[in-house]
């Protein structure tokens, strides 16, 4: 398991940190407290590439692989500061534009591709709804096939860039079939009658990241609006959430060793009681423990990109990863708004918006308990529906 890069993805990522620290922080204040979306700075994301980072060449994209987008997300994540912009980029690419070049037919591929690689097209993901989170299969939204035509009805709730998004990929359940084989997915442009989208809805984090509701009343779509076969909705859920679940947290690297960084210099040049507060081992540990945890999940996340670069199982390790990687950055928060004292809390030293942004990631692709649950199914100890320990086992 060699995890060295090449000097080519050396040289990449450095370009793009530079990139991100010159070109994407501009005004995030501003932005932050009145929950502005940066379209200028999606479009520079775009020409840079970052939007077709898995993508194939053939379609727009730069066909990176795991180990390349692994590395060039962290390096995105140290030099900008705007973690909303960066999720509404994840949310796009791994939950919208993978599934296409994972599932899609060529029509579709070549419909959706190109667009979504220079930012023309911006992609949405329409699972969660208001009475099914972690439960997928307690669906509401119902799809009813008529000739030619599918129409789906129902709500969804908490989708990211859904107030900006061109295309959604939306799940719906067939009422006369329910369970696995009954959830199919569908790719409904913006403009498809039937289908309305509310105002970005507040958040305490990711505040620059437009999240909302997508309404689906009568929605027709044509038949070539199916990703994938009918009643393949969950495999497409489940292989998207496994890959976003995959690579959502390598920006929170970049975010977590930038704070870090913050954390050294100002245990080095701020004094207290004669000497530099990094001098007593309340501050220097906790640093030290930032610095662990940091280590930890850059291993973990590599260990992953190995994995997928060499064809390798991944449903557990994903788990494994988005639940520690997700824990530390919140505590790496934590940590260094303690450390920065009354000056962490204040929006002028961004801590608190970074702390803010990354309680989120216990939540979004799947709850910490969620991931707990799928790694202890794997493992032999419960059932994934009900708790239960397998029958057949004993103690």
């Amino acid at each position: 398991m060699d995890f060295d890069l090449t000097p080519e993805q050396r040289e990449f990522c450095a370009n793009l940190e530079t990139f991100a620290l010159k070109e994407l922080n501009d005004g995030l204040v501003e932005r932050d407290r009145e929950g502005v979306f940066a379209a200028e700075n999606w479009r520079k994301c775009a020409d840079i590439g970052l939007l077709g980072l898995p993508v194939p060449v053939e379609h727009g994209g730069l066909a990176a692989d795991a180990t390349t987008m692994m590395t060039a997300l962290e390096s995105l994540g140290y030099g900008c500061r705007d973690n909303g912009l960066i999720f509404s980029l994840h949310a796009h690419l791994w939950a919208g534009t993978s599934p296409i070049v994972r599932f899609g037919s060529p029509g579709q591929r070549e419909r959706y591709l190109p667009g979504m690689c220079a930012g023309d097209v911006i992609a949405g993901h329409a699972m969660t709804e208001p009475g099914s989170g972690s439960d997928a299969f307690a669906m509401a939204t119902t799809v009813t096939r008529t000739g030619g035509t599918y129409v789906l009805n129902g709500s969804k709730v908490f989708v990211s860039n859904a107030p900006i998004a061109d295309v959604l990929l939306v799940f719906a359940v067939d009422p006369a079939k329910r369970g696995f084989a009954g959830v199919s997915a569908f790719l409904v442009d913006r403009d498809t009658p039937g289908l309305t989208v509310s105002r970005p809805v507040s958040k305490m984090g990711l505040r620059t990241s437009p999240m909302g509701e997508v309404h689906l009343d009568g929605c027709e779509v044509a038949a070539d609006a199916l990703l994938g076969p009918e009643g393949a909705g969950m495999a497409v859920f489940n292989w998207t959430m496994e890959r976003e679940r995959s690579f959502i947290l390598a920006s929170a690297l970049g975010t977590m060793r930038r704070d870090l960084e913050r954390c050294v210099d100002h245990a080095r040049t701020r004094g207290q009681f004669g000497r530099p507060i990094g001098s007593f081992q309340a501050v220097s540990h906790r640093i030290v423990d930032m610095r662990m945890r940091l280590d930890a999940a850059r291993l973990l996340l590599h260990r992953l990109a190995w994995q997928i670069d060499n064809d390798r199982p991944t449903k557990v390790e994903a788990a494994l990863a988005k639940v520690f990687v997700s824990e530390a950055f919140v505590q790496s928060g934590l940590d260094a708004v303690q450390i920065h004292g009354g000056y962490g809390y204040t929006t002028e030293y961004e801590l608190e918006r970074d702390l803010r942004d990354a309680l989120a990631s216990r939540i979004y692709s799947g709850t910490s308990e969620i991931q707990r649950n799928l790694a202890a199914h794997h493992m032999g100890l419960t059932t994934r529906t009900t708790g239960r320990r397998p029958t057949g086992r004993k103690n």
